[in-house]
């Protein structure tokens, strides 16, 4: 099998499945116990927490464990609207936000805060202009993601913090679930955002991993009570295992970052150029500016599912647009947003790359996709 489906979740890496299981048969005990083995964990748990902040250049007391991207992207827009609100209840965010962000706005402003929405370019990328048009000191938070989870835009958040901290005193959000550890993100002046959110799983980390990572010390109304762990912010006994795992994982990533970079942009320009030979039978919606390791495209005509369960007959692994909404039968949020031709909206298509992925991979699939294209040919419309 060739997984191509990386942008959805990652295979963990040996190496954190190794960490996580001796973690768990040596250092069970509750980290808020105070006896010897309780201590232990503990220690473990805040080498974790430190090892992540040094990746972040901040303190170990800005880093927040989660469940994952959703509990982290829900934590940071609900902490932050309701520690702030006294300020005021603007929020800016943008249309192509991953359903755990407009989810969470749609909720906000069904309790009164005000709630503006970005467009896109067909490029998937903001507008600055609009950005500091929508920017007003009642406004308490900006949330853009930095990489798009369907077609891999990359948002120009560093324009926009800067833009952000000249004009008003709005906390800057953003979902880095798709670029950390994979691109640089500035995370310690004023040029890079006030919190980001990451998930373990998209990094060869495990499911059910996650953290909420800030600049400065968190500002944010507590989102689960209780025993009052994780600094009084999100209370319950905190998983030691998943911790260093999600730091194992972390540091791999960073580590490796350059070399898997270089990697993906020369199986995306190959794609590129891959897809061109195809002609109007095939659009690609992301760019060569966009970051390399996921892309998106559509057959003229063909539904997605037609096109995934194709190739998975050739044992090659793609999904729709997006994993979280691929079972639904409605066009993606974000492909609308883009407005492209309406013969091929139906049948987007994501290849994302992950650490495992090979040469070998890319060329089975450009020959393997040749075939179905072959097969298929009579069903492609006009």
């Amino acid at each position: 099998m060739i997984y191509l489906d990386n942008s959805a979740t990652t295979k963990p890496h040996k190496d954190v499945l190794a960490a996580f299981i001796q973690v768990n048969e040596q250092y069970f005990a509750n980290p808020s116990s105070i006896h010897k083995a309780g201590v232990e964990s503990n220690a473990l748990l805040t080498k974790a927490r430190e090892q992540i902040a040094k990746l972040l250049n901040t303190e170990d007391k800005n880093i927040l464990f989660t469940a994952g991207g959703t509990e982290s992207n829900n934590a940071a827009l609900y902490g932050l609207a309701k520690s702030s609100e006294f300020r005021g209840k603007h929020i800016i965010t943008t249309e192509v936000e991953h359903p755990s962000i407009l989810e969470a706005t749609k909720r906000l402003a069904e309790e009164g805060y005000e709630i503006d929405y970005l467009k896109v370019n067909k490029q998937g990328v903001i507008s600055l202009d609009e950005l500091r048009a929508k920017l007003r000191k009642d406004t308490i938070i900006v949330s853009i993601m930095h990489v798009n989870n369907e077609i891999g835009a990359i948002q120009p958040i560093e324009q926009a913090a800067q833009l952000i901290h000249e004009t008003c005193q709005a906390m800057f959000h953003v979902d880095a679930i798709q670029s950390f550890g994979k691109l640089p993100i500035k995370f310690n002046d004023d040029l890079g955002p006030d919190l980001i959110s990451i998930s373990g799983h998209k990094i060869h980390a495990l499911k059910g991993t996650g953290v909420l990572a800030f600049r400065k010390k968190p500002q944010v109304k507590a989102f689960i009570v209780g025993g009052g762990q994780e600094f009084g912010l999100r209370s319950g006994t905190v998983a030691v295992p998943q911790a260093v795992a999600m730091a194992k994982a972390a540091r791999l990533a960073i580590e490796s970052m350059q070399e898997h970079f270089e990697n993906y942009k020369k199986w995306a320009n190959e794609l590129h150029d891959f897809f061109a030979t195809f002609g109007e039978e095939v659009h690609v919606l992301s760019t060569r500016e966009g970051a390399p390791h996921i892309m998106s495209f559509s057959v003229r005509g063909l539904k997605g599912e037609v096109l995934i369960n194709a190739l998975q007959k050739r044992d090659i692994i793609v999904s729709t647009s997006s994993a979280c909404s691929s079972k639904q039968t409605k066009t993606s949020h974000v492909v609308e947003a883009l407005n492209i031709d309406g013969r091929f909206k139906n049948g987007v298509l994501r290849i994302s790359f992950g650490a495992n992925n090979t040469d070998a991979d890319i060329e089975a699939f450009k020959k393997q996709f040749t075939a179905v294209m072959n097969e298929l040919k009579g069903e492609i419309t006009l």
